[in-house]
């Protein structure tokens, strides 16, 4: 057969213009329940996320000093972060924790896009876990669809029940965690006594209900529902991406037209693509990625291991479905890693790390602040002597018990009286200690003199001073 006589390739059509239906939007749509496939990045997948969930169930029970090493106590409140402790007054310290969070949580979306979504994010791991156990009961996908269609009788209910009995030890669990974190795991269990819950307060009964009920309902109901219509990262990350974005894509032009066919065989005019629909069955918020790029996809990469899968079986080369950028797959140019964007990132993230770690490494282990007694700025008291009250609030802020002295620095001739001539302050205690500072005033001038009052550990180890002024008001007629 001559060149001209062969049957030419039948042209792809232009992909159509999808246009969302009252359908799509609907939040009332059946139950998404994806088949559960094997590969790369599923591999990759599940170990990210399962060591994040254990490690979220073993850290309350890391002990640091004898202590629960994180602890953010809020009825103190108190922080405890591995030895360290912030109070109140250091919060400005977690400021630069969650701009550090939110910078990296930007570049990384800027240069993998939603790949937190996918293999980090809590509704992610949780909603992974809960189909998990459905499987378990029920079955493969096609077995869970058909038990959903079938009607109430005492086979389903038994499984129903036994699925929420699993799901509700997991949100128990969760919600123990949680508390575990802000309560303390010595006093939430009360050092391992069975009947602990019979001591809680209702304030800690409370929380706990609505931990696990927030847990079971997102978990196992409200699923890809919340990352779909009511999570905010999901909606503004798609301002995010430019054209060097890596994206889960699916090949167009390779693909299309779509169409069944035998192994190792590739009809005139079809592309790669076998419309097996398997990328749709396997995604957990129940896309077709073959549409183009949506707002429900978390990048996930599920659907890249099964279309693999796929082409592995038909003989075609893997990639139909994979990560990549607009710019290598609609303008077939190299994409370009490095761009102005995450340079800049990058400058903005290493100044607040750097500023971070100066707060960090600069916070005092003895805080103190003077504080005058603003009654009555001065008095004279009946042996002539000028006399001015101060409280000198102090926060031993190390792990260890410290005693403290107080001393008037460069006293000329005034004389501090303390309460105690010693004072013991546990690891992490507060303390507001008045003081009085008295003078003859025949060495003073009128107006306010400035004074250094020094607080020092006994052993010498710790110290820290604040500077106030001492007042004298002369009876009127003398000068």
């Amino acid at each position: 057969m001559s060149e001209q006589e062969k049957p030419k390739k039948k042209p792809r059509p232009a992909p159509e213009k999808i246009i969302p239906t009252s359908k799509d939007m609907d939040a009332t749509k059946k139950r998404v329940h994806p088949r559960f496939v094997t590969g790369k990045y599923q591999n990759i997948r599940l170990f990210s996320m399962y060591a994040i969930l254990i490690g979220f169930l073993i850290a309350p029970w890391i002990r640091w000093n004898g202590r629960q090493a994180i602890l953010f106590n809020v009825t103190e409140p108190k922080f405890y972060i591995f030895g360290a402790t912030f109070m109140p007054q250091d919060f400005y310290f977690f400021a630069f924790v969650f701009i550090i969070a939110a910078l990296m949580l930007f570049m990384v979306t800027v240069y993998a896009g939603r790949v937190w979504c996918g293999y980090a994010c809590p509704q992610t791991i949780y909603v992974h876990l809960y189909q998990q156990v459905e499987k378990l009961v029920l079955g493969e996908r096609n077995k869970r669809m058909k038990f959903d269609r079938e009607p109430m009788s005492g086979s389903k209910f038994a499984k129903l029940a036994l699925i929420h009995t699993i799901w509700g030890v997991f949100s128990i669990v969760t919600a123990l965690t949680f508390m575990s974190f802000v309560v303390g795991i010595d006093e939430l269990i009360l050092n391992g006594n069975p009947l602990f819950f019979m001591e809680w307060s209702k304030l800690s009964w409370i929380f706990f209900g609505i931990i696990t009920f927030v847990t079971h309902i997102n978990a196992g109901y409200m699923r890809e529902h919340m990352c779909v219509y009511i999570c905010p990262y999901g909606r503004f990350q798609s301002v995010m991406f430019d054209k060097d974005t890596l994206i889960v894509s699916y090949d167009y032009e390779r693909g299309e037209p779509r169409g069944a066919r035998k192994k190792d065989s590739h009809p005139e005019g079809y592309g790669d693509c076998v419309d097996c629909t398997m990328c749709v069955q396997v995604c957990p918020t129940g896309i077709d990625i073959r549409d183009g790029l949506q707002v429900e996809c978390i990048q996930c990469a599920a659907c890249i291991d099964a279309c693999n899968e796929i082409m592995d079986k038909v003989g075609y080369p893997r990639g139909l479905i994979r990560y990549t950028t607009e710019r290598q797959l609609v303008e077939k140019q190299k994409t370009k890693i490095i761009g102005w964007r995450i340079f800049a990132y990058i400058g903005v993230l290493s100044a607040c790390i750097v500023a971070a770690v100066l707060v960090a490494t600069g916070r005092a282990p003895l805080e103190m602040e003077i504080r005058h007694d603003r009654k009555q700025l001065s008095t004279i008291g009946r042996d002539g002597m000028v006399k001015n009250s101060y409280v000198l609030k102090l926060v031993n802020k190390t792990d260890e018990r410290n005693v403290y002295k107080v001393k008037l620095e460069n006293a000329n001739g005034m004389h501090l009286k303390a309460r105690f001539d010693e004072l013991p302050l546990d690891a992490n205690e507060p303390y507001d200690l008045p003081v009085n500072i008295t003078a003859d005033p025949a060495t003073l001038q009128a107006g306010s003199t400035p004074i250094t009052i020094t607080v020092y550990s006994k052993d010498g180890k710790y110290s820290a001073s604040a500077q106030d002024v001492f007042i004298y008001e002369p009876p009127k007629g003398k000068k």
